[in-house]
């Protein structure tokens, strides 16, 4: 554990400073992101308290969420004092924050007009992956979502595409048009050779069945490149 923090026990801080003590009387939204990871963290050890463990693997991120998004249970368990019952209820957390992400953008957007209510249903799937994935919208004739799908996982930098499998999908679910979609882990947003071609290829194939590629979106850590918004369609 670093030298630069200090190790305090937590029956040894104000019972007003207390993770527990400060949701009770002050409300969640007073909490500091420390004290919401040592509430699930639980308990220390003996010269390492929870806020000084939560404070240690947040300071490992400067403090990024969108990092901490990321770990799994071998990231937390790097750490010493979690092991993998701490580092299992942590991911746990992480995943139901993204799912309520999920949930909530499927709720609220009953039709896609722009390419900002697209990233809003996929940024769940594909913000925090530390690989690259290939999604896509299935839209009705009135733009109305249908199903989204999962085609692909792959590596750090790409993922294969199998034009004839998109397609396929498309007939089967009577899709009207489709929005593509990929992560950069990296977060550079501009398009390669590869994702041109792939979205070219996808787009005349589709055009043989009367379905429109509305969009290719990429997604990086919080924004994303749309094909359609910058003419590429």
């Amino acid at each position: 554990m670093s030298n630069q923090l200090s190790s305090t026990k937590i029956k040894e801080i104000r019972v007003v400073d207390r993770p527990r003590e400060v949701l009770a009387l002050r409300g969640k939204e007073n909490l500091r992101l420390e004290e919401i990871m040592a509430l699930l963290i639980g308990s220390g050890s003996p010269n390492c308290s929870a806020i000084d463990l939560s404070k240690e693997i947040l300071q490992s991120i400067e403090f990024d969420l969108v990092k901490l998004g990321r770990f799994n249970q071998f990231d937390f368990m790097k750490f010493k004092g979690i092991g993998l019952a701490k580092a299992s209820l942590l991911v746990a957390a992480l995943e139901l924050g993204r799912r309520r992400m999920e949930f909530r953008s499927q709720q609220t957007i009953q039709k896609i007009t722009c390419s900002q209510d697209a990233f809003f249903i996929l940024q769940a799937q594909l913000v925090d992956l530390p690989h690259e994935e290939f999604w896509f919208l299935h839209l009705n004739r009135g733009s109305r979502l249908i199903k989204m799908e999962r085609l692909s996982i792959g590596g750090v930098s790409g993922t294969l595409v199998d034009v004839r499998l998109v397609i396929k999908s498309a007939l089967e679910h009577r899709s009207s048009s489709l929005i593509l979609a990929h992560n950069h882990p990296s977060g550079n947003l501009q398009p390669s050779q590869s994702d041109r071609s792939i979205t070219y290829k996808i787009r005349d194939a589709a055009r043989l069945f009367d379905i429109q590629i509305a969009d290719h979106l990429i997604v990086g850590h919080e924004n994303y490149y749309s094909f359609a918004d910058e003419g590429l369609l």
